[in-house]
């Protein structure tokens, strides 16, 4: 369980890393940073993004789920808050694309690992 945790871990900072490629506006300083922006991110996915889902369960709904993608845009935030001069998003906009295309890339990612363990 620990193993794959530390995998999510690894995969997710390389998502932030295609990210930070593809985007002028999303700057990360290198590996370290993304897995260290990696790890406060899984720290607030596990304490944080569940109470902001509590709190915005109307509009999730309503939005059919689609307001996800704005609370991981503030767990982005909140995490480059946290990280100082080394992890850079200039811009809310920006970090809901982020979000987005972090996810899309966690789920190619994870598809493709799993695929390759069996």
């Amino acid at each position: 369980m620990l193993l794959r945790w530390l995998l999510s871990i690894f995969l997710n900072a390389v998502a932030l890393i295609a990210v930070a490629q593809l985007f002028e506006s999303f700057h990360l300083e290198g590996f370290g940073t993304a897995i260290l922006a990696s790890f406060i991110l899984a720290i607030l996915n596990m304490l944080v993004k569940p109470l902001l889902i509590i709190f915005t369960l109307p509009i999730t709904i309503l939005s059919l789920g689609l307001f996800l993608f704005i609370i991981n845009a503030i767990t982005l935030m909140i995490a480059q808050g946290l990280m100082d001069a080394s992890f850079v998003i200039d811009g809310f906009g920006t970090a809901i694309i982020a979000s987005i295309v972090i996810s899309i890339l966690n789920l190619l990612l994870n598809q493709l690992i799993k695929d390759t363990m069996r």
